[in-house]
């Protein structure tokens, strides 16, 4: 038998499909399609409810079927007809169920950053020249896990360490669901290995911190030029030596929140600023959301920690070979696979874990 169906998730779907039909027929007015603003917003409206409705309508589908068949199997009194109706029952019993457990997933609040490209700032912490090569090779990690999944990358300011590593590296990520992806990221990251300047073979600890934020658009933040302080001077190299002999250097900050952003990868200064304007209007998006957040009283992942030895969300620990994530305690062999990044089944038992304790908090668990 089917289990009985809870109104409030019934409620939910109907008026779901009811603005959705709204939607669809407000696309449709004259006085709409000729607005391109107010059209794109209701599109993106429409965009995020399509997956819910369509299987909503094949849930319905399925249980006015379902209860086609139970009827007849009690109200016929031939055994073949029966039987028929119980074999039929059994094929339809668990499309029904992944169908209902698929409507409880996309019933859970969307993050509306989980479909933008991503910002990653990877910072060298405790450990010295060590840190700074972790933190270099945690960007080839996320460099390459991206190339995977068919995403693009490209880094919007660093700096190099002098022994070949990264005290800092700020890079975007553009790719569909980016940031549902890589948004677990986030946190303090420890090594643990023999450094190759280690001349006794001891075992030392260093750390990187990784913080993800969702690419802000423009029309996500608003920037008044009055806001913004804009320093512009001469690119350094290694040493001090002078990458070139114009101000390409671009530093912005921030007035009403102190943020401040340097850039000077490029040799053009106005490439340099559109890369920090990208980093300053993703730090400010950031903080507009964790303050709605803490109003609204969810709780906050935790982004970057002060990158000491004992916080940690992940370590690679070389010795054992092995990668450990404290959060779902989850260990798998071979860090230099990780590294290159092997992390696809990291993060999805994250996004599993995350969605089934979301599923708990909202009473719409499938245990």
């Amino acid at each position: 038998m089917i289990a009985d169906k809870p109104g409030s998730i019934e409620q939910k779907l109907d008026a779901v499909e009811a603005r959705y039909t709204q939607l669809e027929e407000l696309m449709s007015q004259p006085e709409v399609a000729t607005d391109p603003r107010r059209l794109m917003e209701l599109g993106r409206e429409r965009a995020e409810l399509t997956s819910l409705v369509e299987v909503y309508r094949e849930y319905k589908a399925l249980s006015k079927q379902i209860t086609g068949v139970q009827e007849l199997a009690r109200d016929s009194s031939d055994p073949d007809m029966a039987e028929m109706a119980k074999q039929e029952m059994e094929e339809l019993q668990p499309r029904f169920d992944t169908q209902l457990a698929e409507i409880k997933k996309l019933l859970l609040p969307k993050d509306p950053s989980d479909d933008k490209n991503v910002i990653i700032e990877i910072r060298a912490g405790a450990g010295g020249d060590e840190a700074a090569l972790f933190a270099n090779e945690l960007y080839g990690m996320y460099a390459r896990y991206a190339e995977k999944q068919g995403w693009k990358t490209d880094i919007l300011s660093s700096n190099p360490s002098d022994a070949g590593g990264m005290k800092e590296i700020i890079f975007e990520v553009k790719g569909q669901g980016a940031y549902s992806h890589l948004k677990y990221e986030a946190g303090t990251h420890r090594v643990q290995r023999v450094p190759v300047t280690e001349s006794q073979g001891r075992i030392h600890t260093s750390t990187a911190t990784v913080s993800v934020m969702p690419e802000a658009e423009e029309m996500d933040v608003e920037l008044r030029d009055d806001d913004i302080k804009l320093d512009v001077y001469r690119s350094g190299g290694h040493g001090g030596q002078s990458v070139n002999t114009t101000d390409s250097a671009v530093r912005l900050t921030h007035i009403p929140t102190g943020i401040v952003v340097t850039c000077q990868d490029e040799r053009s200064q106005l490439k340099n600023k559109a890369k920090a304007m990208a980093v300053l209007r993703s730090r400010i998006y950031e903080l507009e959301l964790a303050r709605r957040q803490q109003e609204m009283g969810d709780e906050r992942r935790l982004q970057v920690g002060t990158g000491d030895r004992s916080e940690k969300i992940r370590t690679y620990n070389f010795p054992d070979d092995r990668v450990t994530d404290h959060r779902v305690k989850m260990t798998v062999s071979s860090v230099p696979r990780v590294l290159q990044g092997d992390i696809d089944n990291i993060i999805e038992t994250l996004r599993l874990t995350d969605q089934a304790e979301r599923l708990q908090a909202a009473g719409l668990s499938s245990n």
